[in-house]
This record gives structure tokens, sequence and C-alpha cells, in this order.
């Protein structure tokens, strides 16, 4: 009977010492808990204990884990993997931002060019008007600027700077006199403006050229401010209730086992990951149109459909209208008083014929220069680097799993519930219908968020197409506002969740790299993220460990007969 009892007293110091490494067997994990930050490492447990009260993370072995420990968990990996996806956009929109701004300086720099020299021009060639015309002048490229940037132009906009320009054309080259022509007077030769086109065909080639080069520069703007806030809303998706459930038991339940350098099986983690993200896959399709819309939109913006193109020469157009208004001199000014009457002078304090300015002791301000074709340059380069990320949605479940989280090929892996050679169980495709045999994660419904970002794409496409023809006034229909995405989640929240705001955003997490994430070549890229810096178990490892795990359930099975007839005595 002694030798009995002296059996049993081994076979539980054995089945003690091989699940966890004895009476310090949670230290690992405690370890691994505090260095990721997950919350103080006092809540857990000093041993193994029977996990009757976890509900995700549940085993037959002891566990490391309780209840506490589970939700800390799953906060942790929902944290994780947000940071993972803003990690794999950030390349993407840090390129789009970096390119808004390039474009929307290279506006201003035209603007500002154009204003240099058609003021230039004047100063040359009408110096006894070019004062007073340099007013109208920056109010007209003001005026196209602020619209590029979102704000109203009518085409009435570039007539009432022609109207404008009538009467000092008046005033000095066609009837010119000892005194400026009276306020009211200039009223009415600029009132007449519209009867007697003065300056021929030029306000309407002009206004048209502005109406077509000016739209597709503002639709560009507001394709890529709409690209950035469709960037920012799933950088901060919402992650359904399943999702999380799934993602703790991937991350994290092998840490309540012990095994913290466990990685997921591929098939595992995709279909965990695709079935997180099959919301965000439905933007595939809408996103490869929007990157090929935009490269349709750059082909057709050539000739007088480029902004560039149109500003530059805006000083040559000025001056070819006010030769025709010369031309005509005669016949306009009998027209003129026709309408008028004749010419009612302020006294002649001054001879504004003469070449007399103040501007003259001023020098005029250098020419700012943008390089020929520079803007055409840059919206390609911008393009060619896009393209790149054409398949960003439709890939990035699959791209997270072959860098970030799975393990390769050939090594034992977490299926979900032990270490195992590979993963048995089929793995499903991207988007929301492929998830209906998902055995990992149920997808009960679409994202309306996601889909409210999908029909602004739709909409935004259809616009770069050219199928609909936007007005000379502003986008409303697709107008987008800063792209923060702080207010906008998706998915349903709990009191589990921590739904009081998820932070986040460019400006709150500063990334001290860019992993650049290019969706053709998936295999030769590797991201470093902070938790992910603990080299992979080898087989053996592995092995032993859940070897380890499962005997400590088969000599329990043994000790307790021994007990049984121990206690019978």
């Amino acid at each position: 009977m002694r030798v009995l009892w002296t059996h049993c007293i081994f076979l539980l110091a054995v089945c003690c010492g091989s699940g966890f490494g004895g009476p310090n067997g949670c230290e690992e994990v405690r370890k691994v808990f505090q260095l990721r930050q997950i919350g103080p490492s006092q809540l857990l447990p000093l041993s193994p204990r029977p996990g009757s009260d976890l509900q995700v993370c549940i085993s037959r072995n002891l566990t490391c884990c309780t209840k506490k420990i589970e939700e800390k968990y799953q906060v942790a990996a929902r944290r994780d993997i947000q940071n993972l996806i803003q990690m794999s956009s950030y390349s993407l929109k840090f390129l789009i931002s970096r390119n808004v701004a390039a474009f929307q300086e290279m506006f201003d720099v035209l603007m500002r060019q154009a204003e240099n020299h058609t003021n230039a021009l004047l100063q040359e060639s009408y110096p006894s008007m070019a004062d007073e015309a340099a007013g109208p002048v920056r109010e007209l490229l003001t005026d196209i600027g602020l619209f590029l940037l979102g704000s109203e132009l009518s085409v009435d906009s570039v007539q009432r700077f022609f109207d404008a320009l009538f009467p000092l054309v008046y005033n000095h080259l066609i009837n010119p006199g000892l005194g400026d022509i009276s306020s009211g007077y200039a009223e009415c030769v600029r009132s007449s403006s519209r009867d007697l086109r003065p300056f021929g065909r030029v306000p309407g080639l002009f206004a048209d050229q502005i109406a077509r080069s000016g739209v597709s520069g503002k639709l560009l703007l507001q394709a890529l401010h709409l690209a950035i806030e469709v960037i920012n809303t799933t950088d901060h998706l919402q992650l359904s209730r399943e999702c999380r459930r799934a993602l703790l038991k991937m991350y994290y339940c092998p840490h309540c086992q012990g095994l913290t350098q466990s990685k997921p099986c591929m098939g595992y983690c995709l279909n965990v990951m695709r079935g997180c993200l099959a919301s965000m896959a439905e933007i595939d399709t809408h996103w490869r149109e929007f990157v090929h819309s935009l490269e349709g939109l750059s082909l057709r913006t050539q000739g007088l459909q480029d902004l560039e193109q149109v500003l530059v020469g805006f000083h040559t157009l000025l001056h070819d209208s006010i030769k025709h208004a010369e031309k005509n001199g005669p016949q306009l000014s009998a027209q003129v008083h026709k309408l008028c009457g004749p010419p009612n002078r302020n006294p002649a304090q001054s001879v504004s014929i003469q070449h007399s300015s103040s501007r003259e002791s001023i020098p005029l301000q250098a020419p700012i220069r943008v390089s020929e074709g520079s803007l055409a340059v840059r919206r390609r380069e911008f393009l060619n680097n896009l393209r790149h990320y054409r398949t960003f949605y439709g890939g990035l479940a699959d791209q997270l799993c072959v860098t970030e989280l799975a393990s390769r090929d050939g090594l034992t892996c977490w299926n979900g519930n032990d270490i195992v050679k590979s993963y048995t169980l089929r793995v499903v495709g991207n988007g929301i219908k492929a998830q209906s045999g998902n055995p990992e994660v149920k997808v009960k419904e679409e994202d309306p968020v996601i889909n409210q970002m999908i029909d602004k794409l739709k909409h935004i496409n259809q616009l770069l197409q050219g199928k609909t023809i936007p007005k000379l006034g502003s986008l409303d229909q697709i107008e987008t506002g800063s792209g923060d995405a702080d207010a906008h989640y998706s998915g349903d929240c709990d009191d589990e969740d921590g739904c009081g705001g998820s932070g986040g955003g460019e400006a709150k997490s500063k990334l001290s790299r860019v992993s650049k994430l290019s969706p053709d070549v998936t295999g030769d890229h590797r991201h470093h993220h902070y938790h992910h810096h603990h080299p992979p178990a080898n087989d053996s490892e592995m092995e032993g460990r859940s070897r380890s795990l499962r005997l400590t359930g088969a000599i329990w099975v043994l000790i307790l007969p021994c007990l049984h007839i121990f206690l019978a005595l």
C-alpha cells in the first residue's frame, strides 16, 4: 500500500511540474502581460488554475487566465489589430496627404505667377491703367484659387472682371482726356460692357477654359480629400463583437496556456482576418475604380483643360483682349457716347495718360515660376505611386497575416485550440458573401459606415470619369470636410468596448517609420510592431509545451483512482 501511495505522489509531482514549469508557471505570461502594457501584472495568478469562469479561452487544462484577464486581453487584441491596420495604411495616407498639400501649393503659386505676369504686362504696355487694373486682376485670380479649394465660382465672375476692365480701357486708351471719367460715368461704361462686348470672344473663351481646367483641378483635390476620409474611416473601424472574440482567441488565448511565443496557423489567421475585415474588403472594387478614374482624369487634363497652361497664358489672353478693344476704339467710343452721353470727367488734378505711377518707383515682385509642365509631372508621379495601392483594401487581411501575424509554413502553429502541424478547416475568401462558411467569425451584416464610404466613392468615380458633369460651382455632393474620421465609427458597441472614444488619428499616433504596403508584392514586406519582437518558438519547444499540457490531463486520470484506493483504505 505504501508503494502505491509513493507512486501516486510521484505522478502528482510530475503533473505539477510538466504543465507550466513548477509553481512559477505563470511567470512568463506575467512578463509578456507587463511588457505589452495590457494591465497590472498583479491581476495574473501566481500559478495555473482551473479556468471554469472563462468565456472565450476555454480549456480543459489549467490556465493562467481569469475572467478579468480575458477581458484585458480582448481590449489588447482589438488595439493591436487597429494599430496594425493604421501602420499598413500610413504610407498610403502619407502619399495622398503630401500630394494634396503639394497640389494646393502649386495652385497657389500658379495664381501668384499669373498675377505677377499680368501686372508686369500692364506696367510695360499700359502703364496709365496698370495700378487701377491690379485690383480686378487680383480679385479674379483669388476667386479662381478659392474655387479650387472648395468655394463657389460662376462664369459671371470672369465676366465681372472684364466689366471692371472696360472703364479703365475706355478712360485711358479709347477716349483719354485731361482728367479721369467720373465714378458715375465709369459705372455706366461698366454696365454697357455686356451689350457692347468690347473684348470680343476673349471673356467667353477664358471663362470656358477656367470652367474646364478649374473643375478638373478642384475635382482632383476633392477626390484626394475623399480618399483620406476613406482611409481615416477604415483606420478607426469599430470591430464587431464576434470579431473581437475571434481576435482574442487568436492573439491571446495561447498565453493563457503559457504559449506566449506561439503564432496562429496561416489558414486560421486568414479566416479570422477576412471575417473581421469583410466589410473593408467590399471597398476593393470601388477603390480600384477610383485609382483608375484618377488616371483617366489625368489623361484628359491636357491642353486647354490643363489649369497650369490656362493660368500661364492668362496675361497673353488679356493683352489680346485689350488690343481688340483698342482696334475697335472709334466704334466703341461712339456706342458709349450713345448709351452714356459725352464723357463726364473729374477736374484734371493729374494727367492720367502720363507714365506716372507710384508703382514705377517700386520694383515688380520677381516672378514666381513653376517649371513648365510641373503640375502635370507631379500628377503623373503621384499616380504612378498610387497605382501600387490599387489592391490595398482587397489584400489587407492577407497582407497582415503574411507579414505580421501568422506562423511560417512548416512550423507548428496555434489553431485556436491547440498547437498543431497545420490548420485543417476550410479557408474562406474575402468579402461579405464569402463569410457565410467562415468557421471562426460570424459576419452578420454589412457595415453602414463602410457603405457610406462606398457610396461616396461611386459618386466621385462618376465625376472623375465624366459620366456626371459638375457645374462650375462647388461639388456639394462630395464635400467631405477635413477628412477627420474621429466621429465616424462602425459596427456594434457594448460596455466591453470602452466606446467613449478610441482616440487615434494621425495626430495622436506618430509612427516612427513608414511601413510601405505594396499589395502586388506580398512576400517581401515585413512590418515591425512593438508586440511582435519575440522570436517564434521552435518546433520542439511548441510541441513540448503542448505535449506537457495534454500530459497534465492524462496524469490526473491516473492519480484519481490511486486517491480513491487510498481513501478506501
